[in-house]
């Protein structure tokens, strides 16, 4: 999940996790209707927990928006029991718009598809960071905001 207050980026792997695909761009409504969606989500697409972008500086330091996506984190725990694990999201919109901008769509199709395109370099790198460590990654929800991504649960 690429996570914004306004919009929310999806993307999902395979049971495998070797494949990820952009889902959709969640336009953010109200606490019910976002919590059915998000049950919903899971359960169509049998999800077994959610990586959800934390957003850090380049110095490593969190910021308010590292907090609103804690408290993402910990709602979308709340509202479906998944396990979450927080990743580092930096450069994910960077490394988006790049993919987006070499691709063929339009501008205007390029930026509604941003936030999706950025859950999937989410997803894409910590799957990657998950086979090359041998572990699971990210931060768990219980974790107090320390900025890089720790490698307990």
């Amino acid at each position: 999940m690429d996570y914004g207050t306004v919009r929310i980026g999806v993307a999902v792997c395979d049971p495998s996790r070797s494949l990820a695909s952009p889902v959709e761009v969640y336009q953010v409504r109200s606490p019910d209707l976002d919590a059915k969606y998000f049950r919903t989500l899971a359960k169509e697409e049998r999800l077994v927990g959610f990586v959800v972008g934390l957003p850090i500086h380049c110095d490593g330091q969190e910021s308010q928006k590292s907090q609103e996506s804690r408290a993402f984190a910990r709602w979308l725990h709340d509202e479906t029991g998944l396990p979450i694990r927080l990743f580092d999201e930096r450069f994910s919109t960077a490394a988006a718009k790049e993919r987006l901008r070499t691709g063929s769509m339009t501008r205007k199709k390029n930026k509604k598809r941003l936030d999706a395109v950025a859950a999937l370099v989410l997803l894409e790198s910590f799957l990657e960071a998950c086979r090359y460590h041998e572990t699971v990654m990210g931060q768990s929800i219980e974790q107090s905001g320390g900025g890089a991504d720790a490698l307990e649960d």
